[in-house]
């Protein structure tokens, strides 16, 4: 395979990593939609999605998990 990446896949899409960099910066469900171009419920299936991927049931719980994995910073 050309250009073949085998190294670990990243847990978050790179959207997804986006909206949690801006939700950290404290920004509301809006604020994140208008700054990346997508709808707010785009913003909210994003946080959806990675808050069922770490087995999470909150923004809050999500945002501690990522960096506990150093997958975000604060």
């Amino acid at each position: 395979m050309k250009g073949a990446d085998f190294g670990p896949k990243p847990l978050l899409t790179k959207r997804e990593r986006e909206v949690f960099e801006l939700l950290v910066q404290d920004k509301t469900t809006r604020d994140i939609a208008q700054e990346l171009f997508i709808s707010e419920k785009t913003v909210r299936n994003h946080i959806s999605n990675t808050m069922q991927k770490l087995g999470v049931k909150g923004r809050s719980q999500a945002v501690i998990e990522l960096v506990r994995l150093g997958e975000l910073e604060i």
